[in-house]
């Protein structure tokens, strides 16, 4: 016959056991942990680089910003002075018509006023021209005797002289 006591462990032997088992879970958590701590090391530089890379594009574009800020500024002084230029180099366009946020819709502002002038200007020449009287006293004709009778001839030849 078996013993009973060679068939189940001890209490003793089954937390030897337990413990065994225990420690090798830790053994290999360790070495899981030593793994991903060396991974950790090795990405850290690349981490650290990035961190440097990511600061230095983050300063780029705060640059970037600043001269575009500066950019803009220089446009709208310039598109400023085109359209002084402009008003002054076309006295015959009211300073109202030439209006525009860049060069190019100035240009085209001052393109339309000065249509809309030479526009009324044909008018006006044309009205003017329809209308003009001539200066001074009409020509002065002889008057046309060819419809008159030999009597009326007479008579108006002696109505002249008297």
């Amino acid at each position: 016959m078996t013993n009973k006591q060679d068939q189940e462990p001890s209490g003793g032997e089954l937390e030897g056991s337990r413990i065994t088992e225990l420690e090798e879970i830790i053994a290999e958590r360790e070495r899981e942990l030593a793994q991903k701590s060396s991974r950790i090391s090795e990405l850290e530089p690349a981490v650290t680089s990035r961190d440097s890379q990511i600061a230095d594009l983050e300063q780029s574009a705060a640059e970037l910003e600043q001269r575009l800020s500066e950019v803009e500024d220089r446009l709208a002084q310039a598109v400023s002075s085109y359209r002084s230029l402009a008003v002054r180099a076309n006295p015959s366009v009211p300073e109202e018509a030439i209006t525009g946020e860049s060069i190019e819709e100035i240009d085209q502002s001052l393109a339309a006023a000065q249509t809309l002038i030479e526009r009324v200007r044909q008018e006006l020449e044309a009205e003017i021209a329809g209308a003009r009287i001539p200066a001074g006293a009409p020509q002065r004709k002889p008057i046309d005797l060819s419809a008159l009778s030999p009597r009326d001839k007479i008579q108006q030849a002696i109505g002249e002289r008297r």
